[in-house]
This record gives C-alpha cells, sequence and structure tokens, in this order.
C-alpha cells in the first residue's frame, strides 16, 4: 500500500460526481484510501464524513468513513441543474489535486466528471476538457488520452474536434508523438516492457490501397515503418473494423486510433461500466471514469460507480507502478 492516498476531485457537484465518490467509499472501505475534495454539502445525505486537512490523515481512517477535504462552493447543487456560480470552485478543486499529487501528497489523481460548456458559461474555462486543462497546469505536457478497460485500450491521436478536421488534423507528427507517448506511458505505469502497439487507418479499410482515400499510402505507412525502425512494436496501418473483435485485441497492448469514436465506440461497447481514462505523459498519475456528469439520473441514487471504482483502483496500481 502506498504511504499516500489517491486524491479524488469533487468533479461537478451537479451531476452524479458526490453520490458516486460515496458508493465507491462503501465498496473500497479502507482496502484503498482515497481522499475526496469538494464541499461535504454536496455529498448525499446520510454520508459518513470526515474532514481532513491532510491527506495523510486519511490513510488509517475507518472504511465506512469518507474523507474529506474540504473546499467551499458558492451555491448548493441541484441535481441535474450546473450552476454557474460553482464552476470556479470546480476549477479549483481540479487545480488543487494536482498540486497534491505534484507535491507528493497524493500518490495520484482521480478526477470525477465535469461539463466543459457549464464551466465555459460560468467561469470562461478555455480547454476542450480535462486533459488539456491537466497538461496545462503541468506546464504544458504533450500527452495523449488512453481508455482502458478489461482486454482492450485505445489511444485517440485526434480528440474533442469534428470528424471534418479530422483529415488536417491527423498528421504524421501527432501519429509519431501518440507511440511514442503511449509506448512510453505503458513501459512506466502499466509495466509493460515491450508494448505492442496497432495503428488505425484513417479511412475504410485503411484506404483499400488508395480506392477509399489515400492517408495510409501518402503518409501513415512511412510513418509507421519509421517508428519501426527506432524500436517500436507497431503495426499497422490497418482497417479499424477488423482491430477489435477477441482474437485481434489479443496482438496488441493498446490501440492508436485516428479520431475520437474509432477508439471510444469499441471500448464503451467493450468495458461500458469497467472502462478508465488515462492520461499520458503528465508527471504524475491521472485517471477518471469514462462517462460524463449524467444531469439525467444525478440525485436519483441509481448511478453506478463501477468506473470511478475502476479508476480508483488504476490510479493506485499505476501510482505504484511508477514508484516501483
Amino acid at each position: 500500500m502506498s504511504d499516500a492516498p489517491v486524491i479524488l476531485s469533487c468533479g461537478d457537484p451537479s451531476g452524479i460526481g458526490p453520490e458516486i465518490a460515496a458508493r465507491a467509499r462503501e465498496a473500497l472501505g479502507s482496502s484503498l484510501p482515497f481522499v475526496w475534495i469538494g464541499d461535504p454539502a454536496h455529498l448525499p445525505r446520510g454520508t459518513k464524513v470526515r474532514e481532513i486537512e491532510d491527506p495523510a490523515e486519511a490513510m488509517n481512517l475507518p472504511g465506512a468513513v469518507l474523507p474529506v477535504l474540504p473546499h467551499p462552493f458558492p451555491a448548493a447543487a441541484l441535481p441535474g441543474q450546473p450552476d454557474p456560480e460553482n464552476a470556479r470552485a470546480v476549477i479549483e478543486v481540479i487545480a488543487r489535486g494536482v498540486d497534491l499529487v505534484m507535491r507528493g501528497a497524493g500518490s495520484a489523481l482521480t478526477t470525477a466528471p465535469i461539463h466543459k460548456k457549464a464551466l465555459k458559461d460560468g467561469a470562461g474555462f478555455a480547454f476542450p476538457g480535462h486533459t488539456e486543462y491537466l497538461a496545462h497546469l503541468a506546464g504544458g505536457a504533450k500527452v495523449v488520452m488512453m481508455l482502458a478497460g478489461p482486454g482492450l485500450r485505445v489511444v485517440p491521436a485526434t480528440i474533442h474536434i469534428a470528424l471534418s478536421e479530422v483529415p488536417r488534423a491527423f498528421t504524421a507528427e501527432v501519429l509519431r508523438e501518440a507511440v511514442r507517448i503511449t509506448a512510453a506511458g505503458l513501459a512506466r505505469d502499466f509495466g509493460i516492457e515491450n508494448p505492442r502497439l496497432a495503428v488505425a487507418g484513417l479511412n475504410p479499410h485503411a484506404g483499400e490501397g488508395g480506392a477509399m482515400g489515400r492517408e495510409e499510402l501518402d503518409w501513415m505507412q512511412a510513418e509507421i515503418e519509421s517508428l519501426r525502425a527506432e524500436g517500436y512494436a507497431v503495426a499497422g496501418p490497418l482497417p479499424a473494423d477488423t482491430m477489435f473483435h477477441p482474437a485481434a485485441r489479443a496482438r496488441y497492448d493498446a490501440a492508436i486510433c485516428a479520431y475520437h469514436d474509432q477508439a471510444l465506440i469499441p471500448i464503451k461497447t467493450i468495458a461500458f461500466d469497467e472502462g478508465v481514462n488515462v492520461t499520458l505523459g503528465l508527471p504524475f498519475v491521472r485517471t477518471s471514469p469514462d462517462h460524463g456528469t449524467a444531469y439525467d439520473i444525478a440525485g436519483k441514487g441509481v448511478a453506478n460507480p463501477s468506473s470511478l471504482i475502476a479508476a480508483l483502483k488504476m490510479a493506485a496500481q499505476m501510482g505504484a507502478a511508477r514508484r516501483g
């Protein structure tokens, strides 16, 4: 066990973040110490809370008690109704969590879901999402987003952009960076000594010899050969429609995909309740549940904490691998 707990930021308090945090603590008990940062008034009624001043205090608390680093919010949290007054505090909590793990007070950071539009409207949030903001807080680190679940890890080389923009944004440099960061992250944080990577083609059937697009012929194949010459175990470009059945998944440790849905559709189909969002390339470990704020079910007591539990467990394991 680490000598520091995982830090869990509250996310949008009007979403399901507070209730799945409380349920995750109930499920995990004291087997995986973590600290929740947020306003205690936003937690579900009846949650057993211990307000603390230092994350280290969480290491020896009873499993039935949720350790909380209080962070006051200006407004109440109405389920399903994000309040612009709370936007700034949501952003502050993320920054506070990063500061704690950067200082070693936390072993890793897990972030509960945020709603990007609510933060933009309420506080002028200038980032497309968590991933980009965390990279900014880490001094402009080069990062990639990886989604991981039982039997599959995927990396979208381009993320939160319109599909029409992908052919221009998905370049040789972007692919090269995704491969290098992913390979380094799998080695450092997952203990995979020589990661096997599979690169999906941009076009249907990986272009089918140029009949359905030329990116694979014009630059992808040469870039992948160059990466192999550097020592990376990388295959492709491969037709995306045949990359995700069980036999194909057994041949690689992570799939590099050209765009968001090419990566997220298979992972959410295969591991919807157990998928974890991981940011590779940061100077600290960060994971998140692979779902959003779920405003439609917030406050109803039906939210499934499985993805958050998986994210907390993966954060602890990655933190241990990095320390080791």
